[in-house]
């Protein structure tokens, strides 16, 4: 075959370091980008937040995310160390009596921050009369708790990753989880949900009515009382249609997760972007300034950099031109988040008028066609982006769903059709709640066809139970 050189036109699309750090910026959340913005400060001389932000740092009101939630934890660790340390003070001090009398002991700065569950109930123990080793394996129970409070595993597995040289028996634990089981929260070291809301009912005064009728049915009839099989309750219990009521109640009242209030693993810091208020009769979206770095270039360093020309200076360069791209890239993502809430916010008017039963059916295609943006910039706008409304704090990706037409030819949001849903349920007679089937056809008079599936789908979706759960008698 002859060589021969042949001449190729083809376009090819490269990113320049500028446009990554752009998109990059755009997906990243507040919280995010304020821990990025600081760890690029840290490496860049010439980068500098300004005196105004520092100052108006301390308002509530107007504080970072990365402040809040460094303070926030800061505050935790803090107080909960200090807690513990006090604690442990006053069981060591071997006069108790005496500290209780003392007016300068001021006993509930204990529990003044917030305590895990397992530092409170290992507060609890380190009071109590019984031995150090109770005291240790009773810890070591504690900290094989779920943060629900329930002890999930086996005492008979747990027995046997420890090591024999401690010395610990089965009898032991045995001995230790019913002393946990006496804590408080009432129902803490449970081993499953039956347990943990027989554990509060024996809490509960002797006197209190039906308490031991609860009891009964917690240890017996619980999976009949969920499905509701009042007939074979009443039939065991010998009650009547007004005791089995109280009873469900009393049981009703129970807290089935005891650890539930002591968990923080979830908390989530949320910094709205946007703010909607409502001027002049029309629902507006504006920027939460206090969100916005403000970024300054440093005038000393930028200042030497103007006098020097050596070798050095082209590193300095390098580093001032990083500086004016990152200031340009924040500036150009607050105008891009603002351009699609705005949009969002000029379709969704009747939503901020009347609440998820208003809200009509938006893609991200309509938005992206609009404002002369790629479809893929608008998710990366509406991901991780917050605005706060009168109806609450929502997600950017909230106002968009699928939608379902209707008879007249129009459509109506997925978001919608399960705000109809929910108050239909909550309207229903519930001694005869309304059957998926039957939802569907209340929808369909209204002009919203929707299988009798995908009221299911909708419905489990909200975790609401099916009729014969919701059945009252």
């Amino acid at each position: 075959m002859k060589p021969s050189l042949q001449l190729k036109l083809s376009q090819q699309l490269n990113l320049t370091p500028q446009l990554q750090q752009s998109i990059r910026l755009l997906q990243l959340s507040t919280i995010e980008l304020n821990q990025e913005i600081e760890r690029i400060i840290q490496e860049n001389p010439l980068l500098e937040l300004s005196e105004s932000w520092n100052a108006k740092s301390f308002e509530p009101q107007e504080s970072t995310a990365n402040d809040i939630q460094q303070d926030t934890v800061a505050d935790e660790k803090n107080t909960l160390q200090t807690d513990h340390d006090q604690s442990i003070d006053w069981f060591e001090s071997g006069n108790s009596s005496h500290n209780a009398q003392n007016e300068e002991y001021e006993m509930p700065q204990l529990a003044a921050g917030p305590l895990s569950l397992r530092e409170y109930l290992n507060q609890q123990v380190s009071l109590s009369q019984v031995s150090d080793k109770e005291k240790k394996i009773i810890s070591l129970l504690i900290d094989s708790l779920d943060d629900d409070g329930y002890l999930k595993q086996d005492l008979d597995e747990l027995i046997e990753i420890l090591p024999a040289e401690l010395g610990i028996k089965i009898d032991d634990l045995n001995q230790a989880l019913m002393y946990l089981q006496h804590l408080d929260p009432p129902g803490v070291g449970a081993r499953n949900l039956q347990e943990c809301l027989f554990l509060q009912l024996k809490c509960l005064p002797d006197d209190t009515p039906h308490r031991n009728q609860a009891i009964e049915i917690v240890t017996q009839f619980l999976d009949k009382l969920a499905s509701h099989d009042f007939a074979l309750i009443k039939k065991h219990v010998k009650c009547d249609d007004q005791t089995l009521r109280a009873i469900q109640k009393l049981i009703i009242n129970l807290n089935p997760k005891p650890g539930s209030d002591f968990n923080s693993a979830n908390t989530r810091y949320i910094i709205p972007d946007i703010i909607v208020r409502k001027i002049n009769g029309i629902w507006v979206a504006n920027l939460n300034m206090s969100t916005i770095p403000r970024l300054n270039i440093n005038q000393f360093y930028a200042n030497i950099l103007k006098q020097r020309h050596d070798d050095s200076s082209l590193c300095w360069s390098r580093q001032l031109n990083e500086a004016k791209w990152l200031i340009k890239n924040i500036q150009q993502r607050s105008i891009t988040i603002l351009k699609v809430s705005n949009a969002i916010v000029e379709r969704q008017q009747q939503f901020f008028e009347h609440g998820e039963i208003a809200m009509r059916p938006l893609i991200l295609r309509e938005i992206a066609e609009t404002l002369g943006l790629h479809e893929s910039t608008v998710s990366r706008v509406t991901t991780q982006k917050f605005m706060h409304t009168p109806r609450g704090i929502f997600e950017l990706k909230y106002f968009f769903g699928s939608h379902v037409s209707t008879d007249t030819g129009g459509a109506c949001s997925a978001t919608a059709i399960r705000a109809l849903i929910k108050q239909l349920i909550q309207k229903e007679n519930t001694k005869k709640p309304l059957s998926d089937n039957k939802i569907a056809g209340i929808l369909e008079e209204q002009g919203i066809v929707v299988a009798r599936r995908t009221v299911a789908k909708y419905r489990e979706a909200m975790q609401i139970p099916p009729a014969n759960l919701r059945k009252t008698f």
